[in-house]
């Protein structure tokens, strides 16, 4: 019959063992984790460089005084918006959104709920599609760029539907 003590040492042995195993397996996906954390940051400092030979032009704020603004990318952040601030700082997706709601696509600037707009920016009007439309027009309404008449109807504001 074997000891008590023999018994607890072989138990703490193999515990033991495993937090060593452990221990091996969360430096590994520390390693993994501190890579991804480096590559992102890495492609968030490349994204923010103005792009070689692409020159950016100046926007017009309050008080016509030319601000140079970084172009803008996919991913980048919306601006809140501003009195003479161009729909042109913001990223491709939200530029679509905006030319459709001004009206320069034939829709004659009426508000429009987020599956017509995913069909008017050119996307098939399924669920994934349509929530991703909805997610960026609440960040522009949310950032003051639209206004959501009742909950997902989405225009521009009427005072800047001329020359937004």
């Amino acid at each position: 019959m074997p000891s008590v003590m023999g018994l607890l040492e072989e138990r703490e042995r193999a515990a033991r063992q495993r937090v060593e195993a452990l221990q091996a397996e969360l430096r590994e996906a520390e390693a993994v984790w501190e890579r991804f954390v480096i590559a992102r940051e890495t492609v968030g400092e490349v994204l923010a460089e103005p792009r070689g030979g692409e020159s950016v032009p100046p926007v017009v704020v309050a008080g016509e005084r030319p601000v140079q603004v970084t172009a803008a990318v996919p991913g980048s952040v919306v601006p809140h918006w501003q009195e003479g601030l161009a729909p042109t700082v913001l990223a491709p997706n939200y530029q679509r959104i905006m030319d459709v709601l001004a009206g320069e696509n034939g829709t004659h600037g009426e508000a429009m709920d987020c599956r017509q707009l995913a069909a008017a920016v050119g996307l098939e009007p399924v669920p994934a599609k349509v929530e991703g439309v909805r997610s960026k027009a609440k960040r522009l309404a949310a950032r003051g760029w639209l206004a959501e008449e009742r909950p997902g109807l989405f225009s521009v504001p009427v005072a800047r539907a001329g020359g937004s």
